[in-house]
């Protein structure tokens, strides 16, 4: 109900999601009732597996996300119960990001892990890779960032189909010496444990194909995902002027119409359904505030393609031996 557009685009959404994805048993609209009801007979949708739960609260984009606790009935509380109380498998929210993380900790965590995060997947020149933290802890230690790149390995893997990916911590250069007292700690766990780990990434490396998990604090990778987006659309708006400023040009443009279509799909944060929240005992995908249609149904795409691959369980299983190998090397 918060989303930036209200519940019409999401309902569109839903709507792409359910004629594209069969496998789909149930899907829950929470929120207000009635609008939800006007938003479905407004776009036609009549699907059976469709339920309406009512929730008479919203938490608005601009409330402290701890408020969470105190609105029960808001649609996102009520979302997240429908995950802890096993009615679903996955919640979905284009909500405030801090509430939902707060909210998702009624979930639990997975067995072992410190600290949820939120992955990111990005793209590069030929390939896509994983930032990872993405929002979801300000402030970390050395311990929470090994976990990240373990559950980072584990989403590039069965995800982005990477067999062996590359894991590095984002730092201000890539030599040993670089870095600060966070990095250092979480680099020497990260060398003790089953990751194809590379060391240090600095920011150039992250649009060249040089790494597949790209390992930081929530506040960092946060500030990297926003202005990525942001680097993105000014591209996007500096190509098109630049292309009508002349005949010449707009002729080049309708030759190059295809690759540039091409272009604007792999930057297209839309393409990726949001940003899913690693460590708990349920499935959760974060979809910008500003998400329309598409980036609901493929949010909706993603959640079931990590129900389907098991990533919660193999999380718990790599949590588990990382933290062995970790509490083997104290003694």
């Amino acid at each position: 109900m918060s989303g930036d557009h209200g519940c019409s685009v999401v309902i569109e959404g839903v709507k792409q999601a359910l004629d594209s994805d069969r496998p789909i048993a149930a899907l829950f609209l929470v929120g207000n009732e009635t609008a939800i009801n006007n938003a479905c007979k407004a776009s036609q949708l009549h699907d059976k597996r469709i339920q309406i739960i009512h929730a008479s609260e919203v938490l608005t984009m601009d409330e402290d996300p701890l408020k969470v606790r105190r609105k029960k009935d808001s649609s996102l509380m009520r979302a997240i119960e429908l995950v802890s109380d096993t009615k679903a498998d996955a919640v979905i929210s284009p909500g405030n990001t801090g509430a939902l993380v707060a909210g998702s900790m009624k979930l639990g965590r997975l067995d072992g892990v410190k600290r949820p995060a939120i992955a990111a997947r990005m793209p590069s020149r030929t390939q896509d890779f994983v930032l990872i933290d993405a929002g979801a802890n300000e402030v970390c230690e050395p311990l929470h960032l090994a976990q990240f790149a373990v559950m980072g390995n584990v989403y590039a893997k069965t995800l982005l189909g990477v067999s062996k990916p590359r894991v590095g911590i984002l730092s201000n250069g890539s030599e040993e010496t670089k870095g600060n007292d966070l990095t250092r700690g979480a680099a020497k766990l990260c060398r003790q444990l089953d990751l194809n780990f590379i060391g240090y990434t600095e920011g150039f490396d992250l649009f060249n194909d040089a790494v597949d998990v790209v390992v930081t604090d929530g506040f960092t990778g946060n500030v990297v995902l926003k202005t990525v987006e942001s680097l993105g659309y000014a591209i996007g708006s500096i190509l098109k002027a630049e292309l009508k400023a002349s005949p010449i040009r707009q002729l080049g443009a309708m030759l190059a119409k295809g690759g540039l279509m091409k272009m604007k799909k792999r930057m297209d944060p839309e393409v990726y359904g949001g940003a899913v929240v690693l460590g708990l005992n349920g499935t959760v995908i974060k979809t910008h505030g500003s998400s329309r249609q598409r980036a609901i149904a493929n949010a909706i795409r993603v959640a079931t393609e990590e129900i389907s691959h098991g990533v919660n369980r193999l999380v718990s299983e790599q949590i588990a031996r990382a933290n062995d190998r970790l509490t083997a090397s104290e003694t």
